[in-house]
């Protein structure tokens, strides 16, 4: 049986950074078989946005938004999931422009009990002007704009020199991921306790490990471009670290308030 993957997008009141999100995904050699949007509390340009995009696609195509209360992110992501029709999630920001095989690169390294996290180039900040004039959505390794430049070559044999890991890698990060539904929900999804940036991502993934699921780098494949922004407020990043080390500690493998909820 053919497995349904969902593409999930997350996105908070920056309609010029999605909008080249949707122009990659539309660029896709493969396509998902739905696209979720866990929208933090955006304004009603980022919805219009969505909805002309929606009119659009071909594919099945789901908004889902909570009012603007705080930095929520682990709430409106739980809502998402829990309204997935998909086997597989893969999750991606708001802000990172999608190679044109990104998706085919998630499907390709799909394998039972193991989550998949892909490479991160940085598109610098003196080169915002021009990428959203142009509204450029191609790398390479030569491209204006770019730091990490090594990270746009897409060499899928090299890829295969990574294999599975126990652990939280260093070079996991939570704009570039993938899973199945069901290693997410037999954790109870994101913590929502985690409110404020900063490690509701890598706890969730933490607590994934403490349950038997591996991890995968897609080194050479599974590429996003990461657009540059001012980092959020870490006003609550202390008490976040504090959850995480916590569930490091004692091996959490499920939270209480999580996403069962909406189930």
């Amino acid at each position: 049986m053919k497995l349904k993957i969902t593409l999930l997008i997350s996105t908070y009141n920056w309609p010029d950074a999605l909008r080249l999100v949707f122009k990659s995904l539309q660029n896709q050699s493969v396509y998902p078989d739905e696209v979720l949007i866990a929208d933090d509390g955006s304004t009603d340009e980022t919805r219009e946005l969505i909805r002309r995009f929606k009119e659009k696609s071909t594919i099945p195509f789901h908004h889902y938004w909570h009012e603007d209360d705080g930095f929520r992110k682990a709430t409106i992501l739980n809502k998402a999931i829990a309204g997935s029709n998909g086997d597989y999630i893969i999750q991606v920001d708001g802000d990172c422009i999608l190679h044109k095989h990104f998706v085919k690169d998630h499907i390709s390294d799909i394998k039972k009990n193991t989550y998949l996290y892909g490479s991160r180039v940085t598109i610098v900040k003196n080169h915002l002007d021009e990428l959203f004039s142009k509204e450029n959505i191609n790398f390479h390794v030569f491209s204006k704009g770019i730091k990490k430049r090594t990270r746009t070559l897409r060499i899928p044999m090299l890829s295969k020199l990574y294999t599975d890991h126990a652990g939280l890698s260093s070079k996991f990060r939570g704009c570039n991921v993938s899973f199945w539904k069901k290693d997410i929900l037999a954790v109870n999804g994101y913590d929502e306790d985690f409110t404020g940036w900063g490690r509701e991502d890598s706890e969730l993934i933490l607590r994934m490990i403490n349950n038997g699921i591996s991890g995968k780098r897609l080194r050479y494949k599974g590429i996003v471009y990461h657009i540059w922004h001012e980092i959020k407020s870490k006003h609550n990043l202390k008490k976040n670290d504090e959850m995480q080390t916590s569930t490091l500690l004692n091996e959490k493998k499920r939270c209480d308030n999580g996403i069962d909820k909406y189930l």
